[in-house]
């Protein structure tokens, strides 16, 4: 994990969505399958056909340590696309984690690896294979388009794709839109005359 890396793993996803101005976050369906889930690192972007998990298979091979699979199921949830034991090889295989806009099954076994996994649903139907599927092209995940390297941050609030060059910018327009949301807490949470005067004034002529 890169420097950049490491300090988006310490920033919540709704700041930066603010920094993002609401855009570039994956639909609320995509949430992570465990509590406490957070994930920070590049898209290593699979595109498979609804129900088969062979593209997966290959991007697991192909993916980097570090890397986040974001795989295209095209929000099929019929066939799980990925259970307990390709979930324990991608952990084994040193990636980040998995965002999938499908399906997954054995639920309580990949919570008890503890490792990041963000889907739409869960189904007790096994994938097909077959289909070989493409690896490492522009993607959509959850109604965003992903492209390989963006970088993916993910927590329990959501999943947001910040495109590949705009990490600078966006990390310190965050930094600064966090810093304000610490002060507007420090002058008005604490007592009732504090949170009646940031209302008064927020809601001044209305």
């Amino acid at each position: 994990m890169t420097s950049i890396e490491k300090l988006f793993s310490t920033l919540p996803t709704t700041g930066i969505s603010d920094a993002l101005k609401g855009y570039n976050h994956m639909d609320t369906g995509i949430k992570p399958l465990k509590s406490n889930s957070k994930i920070a690192g590049r898209a290593f972007t699979v595109n498979i056909p609804p129900g088969d998990n062979t593209g997966i298979l290959r991007g697991m091979r192909e993916a980097k340590p570090g890397d986040v699979l974001v795989v295209d199921g095209k929000g099929f949830t019929e066939r799980a696309v990925a259970g307990d034991f390709v979930i324990a090889l991608i952990k084994s295989l040193g990636l980040q984690g998995i965002i999938i806009d499908g399906a997954i099954r054995d639920i309580q076994g990949i919570r008890d690896l503890d490792f990041p996994v963000f889907c739409r649903a869960a189904t007790v139907s096994a994938s097909a294979k077959g289909a070989r599927g493409e690896l490492q092209v522009t993607i959509s995940c959850g109604g965003v388009s992903v492209s390989p390297g963006d970088l993916i941050i993910g927590d329990e609030d959501g999943v947001i794709v910040i495109p590949k060059g705009r990490e600078e910018e966006i990390l310190k327009a965050t930094l600064e839109k966090l810093k304000k949301d610490e002060i507007r807490e420090q002058t008005y949470i604490g007592s009732r005359e504090k949170a009646l005067q940031y209302l008064n004034t927020f809601l001044k002529g209305l």
